[in-house]
């Protein structure tokens, strides 16, 4: 299926095509579920096949088979994309074009280099070899340096209108509970489709939520649980719900589409606090798996959660211990 929100990005790629005014290094940006690695496929397709198939970026979306294109992935058994990835996809496309239509060269996610691979591009980015096009995707374009965004052109993918949205993932699949899956996955389409499968985990998870907010209920218990989930999936959903929060309460609004506490436990939390507490939550989402004992740091998180947020601090914890340990500290010391 075309993503069909696509439409101006597609059109203003081939417009500068036309016009031979593409950029020689791309970073498509976005939030998870717009559809930014069907783009780069896309844009792959566009530069190295003389009759492309696709007026838009489809779904799912399928890497061309094509000895001119470098498709560059974190490995299965790490969360880095490393140097040496890295310069090997140089010296790659360092060498002769095979049909002729330049090399093109895809790095996803970008945002997961490591600090040395990241810098061993650097030189490639300013001065790409011959008819080459890079294409950087990043789910989160804050963790790049600086160094990088000023050698791409970005481009941003944006979410659609939700009605827009609602019609494309209903041509998908009718009849499913899109809206919440959507509300969940903060309007990304494709999000949602992966959200449709966790919407009763979400929606238990919403209950502990609420529960907890309102100072009721045992957050060790509802770590315990949680803990036993994909930590990725909690730290995001986490970071969706204070997302929304903190729009219901810039907003002075006593909830947003989605979000899954009330006006009752919106009131207990400080803006600030919210922030403070996304701040935190981000920074554990960066961490690599590993570094850290999920359950105790869900637990501090979540007793932080039931205590209205009053002793969130700007530093999150390496290890779940430390949290914890400060928390108990103070209660014993009341």
């Amino acid at each position: 299926m075309e993503l069909n929100w696509h439409s101006e990005f597609a059109k203003s790629w081939l417009d500068r095509s036309e016009q031979g005014r593409l950029p020689h290094a791309v970073l498509l940006t976005g939030p998870v579920g717009v559809g930014k690695r069907a783009a780069a496929a896309w844009i792959s397709e566009q530069r190295l096949q003389p009759n492309p198939m696709h007026a838009l970026p489809v779904y799912p979306f399928d890497v061309i088979e094509h000895p001119d294109i470098r498709w560059i992935t974190t490995p299965e058994d790490k969360r880095t994309i490393g140097i040496d990835q890295i310069r090997a996809m140089v010296a790659e496309i360092n060498l002769t074009s095979y049909k002729g239509h330049g090399k093109v060269a895809v790095i996803e996610s970008a945002s997961e280099m490591t600090v040395n691979a990241a810098n061993s591009l650097l030189k490639t980015l300013e001065e790409p070899p011959g008819d080459t096009l890079l294409v950087l995707v990043a789910d989160r374009a804050g963790k790049l340096p600086a160094t990088i965004f000023s050698r791409c052109q970005r481009i941003d993918i944006k979410v659609p209108a939700e009605l827009a949205a609602l019609q494309w993932l209903d041509r998908l699949q009718p009849g499913a509970a899109w809206t919440d899956a959507l509300r969940m996955s903060g309007g990304a389409p494709l999000a949602a489709v992966v959200a449709l499968d966790d919407l009763e985990v979400s929606t238990s998870m919403g209950r502990d939520f609420k529960v907890l907010g309102q100072g009721k209920g045992s957050a060790v218990e509802v770590a315990a649980r949680w803990a036993k989930l994909d930590t990725g999936f909690v730290l995001n959903w986490l970071a969706q719900q204070i997302k929304l929060a903190v729009l219901a309460n810039s907003a002075g609004r006593e909830t947003a589409a989605g979000l899954a506490i009330d006006d009752s436990v919106l009131r207990r939390m400080d803006r600030r606090n919210l922030f403070c507490y996304l701040d935190i939550i981000n920074r554990l989402r960066g961490q690599p798996g590993g570094s850290y004992n999920v359950q105790l740091t869900i637990e501090g998180l979540l007793i932080d959660w039931a205590s209205g947020l009053k002793d969130c601090g700007l530093t999150p914890p390496n290890d779940g211990m430390e949290l914890m340990l400060a928390r108990r500290t103070r209660e014993r010391a009341k």
